[in-house]
């Protein structure tokens, strides 16, 4: 143990004296190291933060649900739009047969939403409100928290009482500091009390629904000014979450079911619906984040493949400084293992430093990016250590060769060189 320790320290000075002694051709050799790191890292972590503020953004959908769709989320229907268009959008008479009808499903949720209104707090007013009237069991599905006040009640909504809840940014428009919880607005002519406000989701690019410029009200409520039958100059959603107990696909099974008997397709029509759900978007996200860490590794490939032949080459011409200094060290009864280990450990030692400052740069980059452009990106432990074990086994690769020749030599030859 002490020996190997003793190995170690002496790599280690060695490594650093290599570097000192040789500075301009220790710094083009770890230049390489250095940017391949850096390529690999920082698309890793581009890409991971990437996914992360996407699956933020897609954990709006619901992780457990079922949305029932015009067009499918998984292919690129613009190519197949006369295979899609001609399907009916998803409505309240879906909405209601899949309520009654469900066995499997736990909660059935039915919204519709709309811009260009304008909603007022005496003088103050925002215009082109975003505007979503939704069925009592949207709030069980969605689950949005409210950072001040409460949700809509059942008799609320059966009555169609003109409630409303905020999106942060739509209370902080209308109101200010002041509290927004049983002050009264105006919406589409007539008079909404607030009940509640939603917590801030923040500055997210990915957000499917933004519901901090929502104003969120009960369907039954949106009945009234929305032309909610035919569905005209509105957006629609229908979502269906199953029983824990259900499998996904016995839902789907069943939701297709219900569905082709109700819109009264025969037997060798196709569906005229997608059922669509969390997974399906994920594998499609999967395939591309991977083929972009792949192209991260690709590149950053390249420019290691290089440094490791510069580290290579460095070990060489150590290895022939020091054959003079290796020869007496094996005359002196130092094994084969022991010279290996020790020029493995010094490759190893430098491209550690190459890949430590390619880390440094990276995070730099990184912490720049986010704060330029607000993109919440990180650099991860698991990618830092991703960038130490590269360079590791860049070492080792680097330095197996030097290390044998040198383990190899004669001490006899080696002193008298």
């Amino acid at each position: 143990m002490i020996i190997l320790i003793k190995v170690l320290w002496e790599s280690i000075r060695q490594a650093f004296g290599s570097l000192w002694s040789n500075k301009l051709r220790s710094f083009l050799s770890l230049v390489g190291i250095t940017i391949g790191i850096f390529c690999i890292i920082s698309v890793k972590s581009a890409v991971d933060s990437l996914q992360q503020n996407v699956m933020e953004g897609l954990s709006e959908l619901g992780s457990e649900t079922v949305y029932v769709e015009k067009f499918p989320w998984n292919e690129d229907w613009e190519e197949n739009y006369h295979k899609y268009i001609k399907r009916p959008e998803p409505d309240l008479d879906d909405y209601e047969v899949i309520k009654k009808k469900s066995k499997m499903a736990e909660h059935v949720a039915y919204s519709v939403f709309q811009g260009g209104k304008t909603i007022k707090y005496k003088s103050n007013s925002l215009s082109n409100a975003f505007i979503k009237g939704s069925s009592y069991e949207f709030q069980a599905i969605q689950k949005l928290d409210i950072v001040k006040g409460r949700h809509f009640t059942q008799s609320e909504y059966n009555s169609g009482a003109n409630k409303v809840i905020l999106g942060a940014v739509a209370a902080q428009g209308l109101f200010g500091q002041l509290d927004p919880i049983g002050k009264q607005i105006k919406l589409a002519g007539q008079t909404y009390s607030v009940i509640g406000t939603l917590e801030s989701e923040g500055e997210n690019e990915f957000n499917f629904m933004d519901f901090d410029d929502v104003i969120w009200i009960t369907l039954t409520n949106a009945r009234r000014f929305m032309n909610i039958k035919d569905g005209r100059g509105v957006g629609e959603s229908l979502v269906v979450k199953g029983r824990q107990d259900v499998a996904s696909e016995d839902l789907k099974a069943e939701l297709t079911g219900i569905l082709r008997a109700h819109r009264g397709l025969r037997p060798k029509d196709k569906d005229n619906f997608s059922l669509m759900e969390m997974s399906s978007l994920n594998a499609m996200l999967d395939g591309v984040f991977g083929t972009l860490n792949i192209a991260g590794i690709f590149i950053g490939g390249f420019a290691l493949i290089v440094g490791m032949f510069s580290v290579a080459n460095i070990m060489l011409v150590s290895v022939k400084e020091r054959t003079n200094i290796i020869g007496i060290k094996k005359a002196l009864g130092a094994q084969r293992a022991i010279i290996l280990l020790e020029f493995l450990i010094e490759a190893v030692v430098l491209c550690l430093i190459g890949g430590l400052i390619g880390l440094m740069v990276s995070y730099g980059l990184i912490t720049l990016i986010s704060v330029a452009i607000e993109f919440k990106m990180v650099m991860t432990l698991s990618n830092a250590i991703t960038g130490v074990v590269i360079s590791i086994f860049v070492g080792l690769l680097s330095g197996i060769i030097p290390a044998y020749l040198a383990a190899r030599l004669d001490p006899v030859v080696a002193i008298r060189q």
